[in-house]
């Protein structure tokens, strides 16, 4: 199967470009959305902590988080295709209102002991689930507007970038102040903004349908599709393993900050949530440099320079000392990942043909994503006197899997500087 950089097209009455603003059709609801699924991503793993108090239940549950995320990867993809991502994504955003809004009663009127213990790991798999739903749908949204908001497909994706990180600013900072009361009030905002997202989700522009053949693929069927269709598009299959093993570093990082912060350099929740929020706020202010760096080097260059930054971080992040010194490498981590981010972002927008972007970005996705419940077990089972063990393990596999990467995409005619040129003319 060969597929070009743009060789499908819509049909029928998603065959329109995205019409509208684009600010109140895609980066309004986005950033709801956005906002909901750091929270969900950040504040969960707190209010476990907050609740059980136990570092390994911690990562037990992040791994509870992440798991059922990777399974529903493949499934998100296919209905997507199959539905749209409006429907998708509001109907995940509904289901994830309610079931929070009914933990937070629940959470209220529990006593403390299994029960609590068991609601809170539960929920934490629930919405970790949903949430991916509404985020394949909202990625399948971000590449019809790129193609079709007459603006290049990757200051589309910068922005998008932009009010992801923006969300991941207030998102944990937010849900770490709201814990200092309890989870209740940090589960009863997270339904609102579950709630408003659903909303907003049904004035997002169509996203291309795939037509129904004998009933249309099942979950195994769109998984074996999008398989099908990131083997045919080398170039976006290597970035996206490479970036993988990487992910394995990024995961560490999350899953065993609370635990660090909280236990080695003596802070509150709060400071966990401002950590990300500094670190959100790097991304955001170098999102603007990634960009210049991808119109002047192209793919490769500002994949290379971003490779470098995030490597370096990984390897001091796990030495630092303090509180402010790991602070400041996880930002320059965060910032240096955006732009990896970026550059996928925008490949991926530019090689994967419509009506085949939701089962493709479920597979490739899925790959990226299933390092996150590994880190999770690996914290689950590492003592604490022993993180930074792990964390200078996995910086080291990054450094690897990185170098390896760009060395073989070194010349690939996607990513070559030539695509300099591919990116003036979006």
């Amino acid at each position: 199967m060969t597929v070009s950089l743009i060789d499908a097209q819509p049909a029928g009455r998603h065959a329109a470009g995205a019409t509208g603003g684009l600010f109140s059709r895609v980066y309004a609801p986005r950033a709801f959305e956005a906002l909901a699924y750091s929270m969900t991503t950040y504040a969960m793993p707190l209010v476990v902590l907050a609740t059980t108090g136990s570092a390994s239940l911690t990562g037990l549950a992040f791994a509870l988080e992440w798991t059922p995320r990777v399974a529903a990867f493949t499934l998100a993809g296919a209905l997507v295709d199959r539905s749209g991502a409006a429907i998708v994504w509001f109907l995940a955003a509904l289901a994830r209102a309610l079931l929070v809004a009914g933990a937070a009663v629940a959470l209220y009127v529990l006593p403390p002991g299994t029960a609590e213990t068991l609601t809170v790991l539960a929920l934490t798999a629930v919405t970790g689930t949903l949430t991916q739903f509404g985020f394949i749908a909202n990625e399948a949204v971000g590449a019809v507007a790129g193609r079709h908001g007459g603006r290049r497909i990757h200051t589309v994706q910068s922005v998008s970038i932009g009010i992801d990180q923006t969300a991941t600013l207030v998102g944990p900072a937010a849900g770490g102040l709201l814990l200092l009361t309890g989870p209740t009030l940090m589960l009863v905002c997270l339904s609102a903004l579950s709630f408003v997202s659903a909303a907003l989700a049904l004035r997002t522009p169509p996203t291309p349908l795939r037509a129904a053949r004998h009933g249309g693929p099942g979950p195994g069927g769109g998984l074996r599709e999008g398989w099908r269709t990131l083997r045919s598009l080398p170039v976006l299959g290597r970035l996206v393993m490479g970036m993988a093993c990487s992910n394995l570093m990024l995961g560490v990082l999350q899953s065993a900050s609370p635990v660090l912060v909280t236990e080695r350099f003596g802070h509150s929740v709060a400071a966990v949530g401002t950590l990300w929020s500094i670190a959100a706020a790097a991304t955001l202010v170098a999102v603007v440099c990634w960009q210049f760096a991808l119109n002047r080097l192209g793919l490769w260059g500002a994949g290379v320079i971003s490779a470098i930054l995030v490597a370096t971080a990984g390897l001091a992040v796990a030495h630092a000392s303090s509180y402010a010194g790991y602070a400041a490498f996880v930002a320059l981590f965060m910032a240096a990942d955006g732009g990896l981010t970026l550059v996928l972002r925008t490949l991926r927008s530019l090689v994967i043909p419509p009506t085949a972007f939701g089962t493709t970005l479920s597979v490739s996705v899925l790959l990226l994503m299933l390092p996150f419940p590994l880190a999770g077990v690996l914290l689950a089972v590492t003592p604490a006197s022993r993180l930074g063990t792990l964390m200078w393990t996995c910086a080291l596999l990054q450094v690897l899997t990185l170098t390896m990467t760009f060395l073989r995409l070194r010349n690939d005619p996607v990513l070559c500087p030539t695509t300099r040129e591919v990116l003036r003319k979006e």
